[in-house]
């Protein structure tokens, strides 16, 4: 009889280390925010359990258990849902406007994050368009303008909620996929004027993203203004020193730092942690990115490589690009850390993508 095939447990453990560290981290961070919105320290914590986890792994244990070739049959319905599901940020009547974006929607009462979903669903349908044009992918007329179109066309949905944050992973995930997919360089070359001219008009339609890029380059311009979450950020990691000031004990949670328990919480970690700690987490995410793309360089097919690296990239980038805006290495963003951040959609997003990917290492 042959052997039963495993999956790899040595990815599993790195999925499974920082969903750990993300639970740890949301219990200390969201406690302040949890008094002031609730009265009781722990309800975004036991929020983020029951529809952020719990939901989040029984999603993957259902995308775990179905063969990942038959996701390929399902890439073209499920991306037309996702773009269904972001059209639906626009309708009044369903969706939330908060901060004057609008990327939510409510269902049966329950708030979703439609851009979410699009990240993974978007991979997805990228791994079987790719993957059933192996031969032509390096035409311009048959790889380069369809690849284009299509990510245009799921770049002006998410431009119009605004979430630029959101455009950046998403685009830089499929240009990844592209180049793994067989795109020559002069190709990925034409991608660059491409996106400097949407970085342009995106600061045309909305100029405080420009202040953006200046508190970037320069933080003490306006320390009280637009540079204000990326200083209180600085500070929380340099106090942190070596070691940290103990799990629990940050200072700056207390309504100093803007977004504590979402896009600023790896700052929050490094005050707690320490210098160690973060690259512990960091070290974390590099494991996980390792062992990932072992996984795709293993697939026994073109749609399993291209998925498998689509969900690395897509976890990766949005990692790195979090984290570099917490150090002052890159522009505030506003996307969340994966398995680490606040958010219910996020989470069940990120966890339906690793049972795939574990999926695939099985085979």
């Amino acid at each position: 009889m042959p052997s039963k095939k495993r999956p790899d447990y040595f990815l599993i453990f790195a999925i499974g280390s920082l969903l750990i560290a993300g639970m740890v981290a949301l219990l200390s961070s969201s406690s302040i925010e949890s008094q002031k919105d609730f009265g009781n320290v722990y309800s975004y914590f036991t929020h983020q359990i029951t529809f952020g986890l719990a939901v989040g792994l029984f999603a993957a244990v259902v995308t775990y258990s179905i063969n990942y070739t038959k996701w390929k049959t399902l890439a073209l319905p499920l991306f037309i849902l996702c773009v269904f599901l972001l059209i639906l940020v626009f309708i009044p009547e369903v969706s939330i406007k908060t901060g004057g974006a609008r990327r939510w929607i409510n269902v049966l009462g329950v708030s979703l994050q439609p851009s979410e979903f699009l990240k993974l669903g978007f991979i997805i349908y990228l791994a079987a368009f790719f993957s059933g044009r192996k031969n032509v992918i390096g035409k311009w007329s048959q790889g380069f303008i369809p690849f284009l179109l299509i990510s245009g066309l799921v770049g002006i949905l998410i431009i119009l909620q605004p979430d630029v944050g959101t455009l950046g992973v998403i685009m830089m995930t499929s240009a990844l996929m592209y180049f793994v997919a067989g795109a020559n360089l002069f190709q990925i070359g034409a991608l660059i004027p491409v996106g400097l001219g949407l970085l342009a008009i995106l600061i045309k339609l909305a100029p405080y993203r420009m202040q953006r890029l200046t508190s970037f380059l320069n933080p003490s311009e306006d320390p009280q203004g637009i540079s204000y979450q990326i200083n209180q950020a600085l500070l929380a990691v340099g106090s942190g020193g070596i070691l940290g000031v103990g799990v629990g004990k940050s200072l700056q949670k207390y309504h100093f730092l803007p977004e504590p328990m979402k896009d600023s919480i790896f700052a929050i970690w490094a005050e707690e942690l320490g210098f160690v700690g973060a690259v512990l987490l960091i070290c974390l995410f590099l494991f996980f990115a390792f062992r990932g793309l072992k996984v795709a360089r293993n697939a026994d097919d073109r749609f399993g490589k291209l998925v498998a690296c689509g969900i690395v990239f897509w976890i990766t980038t949005q990692a790195f690009v979090n984290i570099g805006s917490m150090l002052g290495l890159m522009p505030l963003t506003g996307i969340p850390l994966p398995f680490i951040s606040y958010g219910g959609s996020a989470m069940v997003t990120t966890l339906a993508g690793m049972g795939i990917l574990v999926n695939i290492s099985k085979h």
